[in-house]
């Protein structure tokens, strides 16, 4: 009996702790006025500005209350700071919105880990896009070349890597991975063109492999396009210009329920062009996207989302230097006008995430997605085959599922805090065609060259610590993914019905430091490993084969805000590689081809000296060689040496901007032993917008000054009829000339 009473009077005493805490403390929320998310780590002045604390990952904060009556002053970078009066009366858990602002260079923060995607957000709200071609320009120091009809992947150039169409650069939407493994036309490739980019609301990247939340194909670097979640208004745009080019857009709020936290919208977009060439592109491409999201509880998020695009075109393909210097062809023309191609590609993916405190929050994430792609491409002409010719058929069909869920956990400790990451996924292609042929002008089959189907599954799991304690920050990590390739030889009538397999696992450690001397200056020092996955059709049946070569790299640099009106990055890198891809046009593949080295430096500028006044730059340098070749046969075929891209725009007379944007990229070998070597260019384009409240206009005028350049360029062994030898030279796409095109939109 004795015991029993103190256990009650001990318990007593802990619910009145309990409730005399709670009396002593005032807890509010911070919410996005717009999508009606917790806003973490926003700084909250209180006791009349002489303390302060920041908001949980919850939006949650506590101030005492005998601090109260108070004005606390809240801010938070990309919003307006607001003062809210607080005198104790308030409900419990009490939500305060804050209303997001226009980027400036000023508003960013260098120390924060949003610096990078708080660049891009800048330089989006400065030089709007209107292309997918467009969207990836906004990648810091990512170079891109379209070819073969604008329906094709774009090429890919970043950190010294000619990508190829993604190979060494993972590409993601919204978190959902857009490289497509084993491709028929090239691993990794990524067709960025289902994407709508009015609904692209900012854009996260990053340079090497030092994130442990991105796996396959994080050599490079990463980017990761994320849309809005809801629409403040609905609009219609109406684009067209040269080349019978001409584009409807249409993005409708179907639901905004402030009340029942919803948000839901669909977009829904049509491009059609015939391009500059002689042979008409008659491009085609159909686009849908739609998004619901809905905060269930308090503490409960879901959001569902779905697009679907169509594509088909002509394209005129890769032509012969010499053909346009002998006369056989005009620049526009083309050798072989039966190439082009079409390709679909459907998403259904679904987020959810739970707060479970203030301190710890679940993400999940899953999706699905439909696949196909048909293309028609003829490197090499007449090489092989003197009578049809050598045109080619690539084909790819698949379903790709995927999911994976990160916990996160804050503990804040003596004079430091330690955020714990992890997650656990998995990825599963279901191919069901992949098939490269020997074709006649699209419908005669000549040859089935390769015919396989299988699996290709991928499972990862990560986990890493950021430990912030004074001025430093350092973030260890590791990553662990694990392959399994099925294939099964549709041409191999000797196969076991069961097919070949394989698998191959890959550790990927990372370590991050950064120093924050300052407001103005912060060093930073990245090391660690990452990797790209091998063809199934190479790595199963040749199990010698590199099944996922790794890269190691690191890079140096530091953060510069010496004003406000002015950010400054430059950066020193290094990476090997342990087995490069290259490009083998004969045969419309990437070819294993050795180990290599990079190394290089990078060089962002940002300056905003008026409010109305924006200027941007990025240049890049690299070195890349094979380091088991001989001297001067040791060259990275394609690898960009300089590259660099930049804008100016003037907004003025209250809803006029005037923008003016460059890319150059630099000579470059070729070939190995650096004979041939590619054309350098350096291209403008200029945009003239107007905007008002409801409506608005533009006009852009691409290749400003009408320069004749090469945009895609390859040296490839071809013949032409009437030639009695090959010749190895360069082929090339050439890049657009000049051309108008005039936009007007309308919201409501």
């Amino acid at each position: 009996m004795k015991i029993t009473k103190i256990a009650a009077v001990f318990l007593v005493m802990a619910f009145s702790g309990k409730m005399m805490a709670q009396e002593t403390e005032k807890q509010l929320l911070i919410k996005d006025a717009d999508d009606k998310f917790p806003i973490a780590d926003a700084l909250v002045k209180y006791d009349h500005g002489n303390s302060h604390t920041h908001t949980a990952a919850d939006g949650m904060f506590a101030i005492p209350v005998k601090s109260l009556p108070d004005t606390l002053v809240i801010s938070r970078q990309g919003y307006d700071e607001i003062k809210w009066v607080v005198t104790g009366d308030e409900d419990k858990n009490k939500a305060i919105f804050l209303q997001h602002k226009p980027f400036q260079i000023s508003e960013v923060a260098i120390n924060h880990s949003s610096f990078l995607s708080a660049i891009t957000k800048v330089d989006l709200n400065k030089f709007p896009v209107n292309s997918a071609q467009d969207l990836l320009r906004k990648v810091p120091g990512l170079f891109i070349a379209q070819h073969a009809g604008g329906g094709k992947a774009e090429q890919l150039f970043l950190r010294g890597f000619d990508a190829d169409h993604g190979t060494d650069v993972s590409v993601n939407v919204d978190g959902m991975p857009v490289n497509i493994v084993s491709h028929a036309h090239g691993q990794g490739y990524s067709d960025l063109h289902f994407i709508i980019p009015e609904t692209v609301n900012n854009i996260d990247f990053g340079k090497g492999a030092y994130y442990m939340d991105r796996g396959d194909f994080n050599t490079a670097g990463y980017v990761d396009f994320q849309t809005y979640n809801g629409l403040k208004n609905s609009m219609i745009k109406l684009e067209g210009g040269s080349f019978n080019s001409k584009r409807v857009l249409g993005m409708f709020n179907i639901l905004h329920d402030d009340l029942g936290r919803k948000n839901a919208y669909i977009a829904a977009e049509y491009n059609y062009t015939d391009g500059p060439f002689d042979v008409k592109q008659n491009f085609n491409r159909v686009n849908i996207f739609g998004k619901y999201n809905q905060w269930l509880t308090d503490n409960d998020y879901f959001n569902i989302q779905f697009s679907t695009f169509n594509s088909s075109w002509n394209a005129s393909g890769q032509i012969p230097e010499r053909a346009v210097d002998e006369g056989i062809i005009g620049r526009w023309g083309s050798i072989d006008p039966t190439e082009g191609g079409k390709t679909s590609r459907t998403n259904l993916q679904m987020n959810f995430k739970h707060i479970i405190s203030p301190s710890e929050q679940i993400d999940a994430m899953a999706f699905y997605s439909k696949y196909n792609f048909n293309l028609y491409s003829d490197f090499t002409f007449n090489l092989k085959d003197k009578d049809h010719g050598d045109e080619i058929q690539q084909t790819d069909g698949r379903n790709i599922y995927g999911a994976e869920v990160k916990y996160t956990k804050t503990f804040s400790l003596a004079n430091s805090s330690l955020n714990w990451t992890s997650g656990i996924g998995l990825r599963n292609d279901d191919i069901n065609t992949l098939q490269l042929n020997h074709v006649y002008h699209r419908d005669m089959l000549l040859d089935r060259l390769s015919d396989v189907t299988g699996t290709e599954t991928n499972l990862h799991a990560y986990s890493g610590l950021v430990w912030k304690t004074g001025k430093w920050t350092i973030n260890p990590a590791l990553r662990v993914d694990h392959f399994i390739f099925n294939m099964h030889n549709l041409l191999d009538v000797e196969q076991l019905p069961s097919g070949q397999s394989k698998e191959a696992t890959r550790l990927s450690p990372k370590l991050n430091f950064s120093y924050a001397q300052n407001d103005n200056v912060m060093w930073f020092l990245k090391t660690g490993m990452g990797f790209h996955s091998n063809d199934l059709r190479v790595v199963v049946p040749n199990k010698n084969e590199n099944t996922l070569p790794y890269s190691i790299g690191a890079d140096f640099g530091v953060r510069l805000h010496p004003f406000k009106s002015l950010i400054i990055t430059p950066a020193l890198w290094y990476m090997d590689l342990q087995q490069e891809f290259v490009y083998v046009g004969d045969d419309a593949v990437v070819e294993p081809s050795g180990k290599s080295r990079r190394f290089g430096a990078d060089l962002g500028v940002r300056f905003q000296p008026l409010e109305n006044f924006y200027l941007n730059a990025d240049i890049n340098y690299s070195h890349a060689r094979f380091t088991e070749e001989e001297k001067g046969q040791d060259y990275v075929p394609l690898a960009p040496v300089v590259t660099s891209t930049g804008s100016v725009n003037w907004d003025f007379m209250d809803g006029f901007s005037l923008g003016l944007q460059y890319r150059y990229l630099g000579a470059r070998p070729a070939v190995e032993d650096n004979s041939i070597r590619t054309k350098a260019y350096f291209v403008n384009d200029l945009m003239l917008s107007y905007n008002r409240q409801k409506w608005g206009a533009n006009v852009q005028l691409n290749n400003l000054f009408n320069v004749k350049w090469n945009e895609a360029q390859f040296a490839t062994e071809t013949q032409l009829k009437g030639e009695a030898e090959p010749v190895t030279d360069l082929t090339y796409t050439p890049g657009s000339p000049f051309g108008v095109r005039v936009g007007v939109y309308y919201k409501f």
